[in-house]
């Protein structure tokens, strides 16, 4: 029998919700200082309009389609065992939210507001959803054949796969159907320098993620008996080898040593709660170099126009982060054990299939149906949404 939630359960998991709440501000300004100043404001809006969207689309379907719980009761109903199943659901929501929140990032500077708001309402309330109940909720019994075939489940605590991994490939099925912005690639192939448009917004982001991370990670624990320091302490860690591979690897590039600590604390979400620290260490700085050697590697050879890198950062180095569990979570590396490397490998790539599916599909629709591609005069202003009188008094007007 499930034990009843406290009132101090729910507290727990509300801090850790608003602390990822939090982080969605670290998205804005990640992308916020990375585009081009003309693009900022879209930046913006982008994120805190996703946001809401998906909150309704994960309350009326998302929730319920990944664990059977509906909100469609009386108020008096719903506050039972301290509400705890509220609580919940926003924490979970935050982490459904991510997903438009990493697509994001890739589409920048030259998608259409609008479709990207369906496509944020179709993800969150559908696609997420679906890899959400397998992974999470034992799920048409996948969990179940992993662990009769290889003697464990397939295990991803706090998202390395089921959020990172499935938003960085959901983003690269976009990027890939919108194509390269305008001017990126001159016609004999050479890339075109977008210089970001403010090193500090990018740090401020980078930074307002790093912290929020900490409730990203160690309350996915949930209820504070499960709460375990070696959570923190992993995530430290991989914070800290991300930091300095994005130093060297990147070449004391800012960009690089800011997506650093990310690519860290992507990969290590997966196998916080079983890796010996030094293990964490080390999936920190592989996932760094992976970030960075791929970022360079798609822009300049494959010509993919990935704004803020999300299919390495989120994509890849998740994927790194549910194989990365399954090796140094191994009691043989000093990890807890109850792992399998075989697990984690066809848990991960379940969650890439499913990812590409309902990236084309979601994004292949909308581009078949209203077009996803800014036309080019409002590519070239940056013109996508209007800023009306509340926005813009007389002395700021041009």
């Amino acid at each position: 029998m499930e034990p009843l939630k406290t009132s101090a359960d729910v507290l727990f998991i509300l801090l850790g919700a608003v602390m990822v709440l939090a982080m969605h501000a670290g998205f804005a300004f990640l992308e916020l200082g990375t585009v081009r100043r003309k693009n900022q404001v879209n930046a913006l809006m982008k994120i805190l309009v996703d946001f809401s969207v998906s909150t309704v689309a994960y309350f009326f379907i998302g929730y319920c389609a990944a664990y059977g719980v509906s909100f469609f009761s009386g108020a008096e109903a719903l506050a039972q065992k301290s509400g705890y199943e509220l609580t919940r659901f926003f924490f979970l929501l935050t982490f459904a939210a991510a997903i438009p929140a990493i697509v994001s990032g890739g589409i920048a500077e030259r998608f259409k507001f609008n479709p990207q708001i369906a496509a944020t309402f179709l993800l969150v309330g559908f696609v997420y959803p679906l890899f959400e109940r397998i992974a999470w909720n034992q799920g048409f019994g996948v969990q179940a054949w992993l662990k009769e075939a290889f003697g464990a489940e397939f295990h991803d605590f706090a998202g390395s796969v089921v959020v990172h991994a499935v938003g960085g490939w959901i983003a690269l099925c976009a990027v890939l159907l919108l194509g390269a912005r305008m001017g990126r690639y001159t016609k004999d192939g050479r890339v075109v320098a977008f210089p970001p448009s403010s090193i500090p917004f990018l740090a401020l982001g980078a930074w307002m993620l790093t912290v929020g991370w900490f409730g990203f990670n160690v309350m996915s624990a949930q209820t504070i008996d499960r709460l375990s320091g070696l959570v923190a302490m992993n995530s430290l860690m991989a914070m800290a080898g991300g930091t300095i591979a994005g130093l060297v690897v990147g070449r004391n590039d800012p960009g690089f040593v800011h997506n650093g600590p990310l690519a860290g604390l992507v990969a290590i979400c997966a196998g916080s709660d079983v890796m010996h620290p030094l293990g964490a260490l080390v999936t920190g700085l592989v996932a760094a170099s992976i970030f960075v050697g791929m970022f360079n590697f798609t822009q300049d050879r494959w010509k993919i126009d990935d704004v803020l890198g999300v299919w390495p950062l989120h994509g890849l180095c998740g994927t790194w982060g549910g194989l990365a569990c399954g090796i140094f979570g191994a009691k043989a590396l000093g990890g807890m054990g109850g792992v399998a490397f075989m697990s984690q490998l066809a848990g991960t790539a379940i969650g890439i299939v499913v990812a590409l599916a309902g990236g084309f599909a979601v994004y292949g629709t909308l581009k078949a149906t209203v077009g996803i591609r800014l036309d080019p005069e409002a590519e070239f202003d940056g013109a996508d949404i209007s800023i009306h009188r509340i926005s813009a008094t007389p002395e700021h007007e041009e």
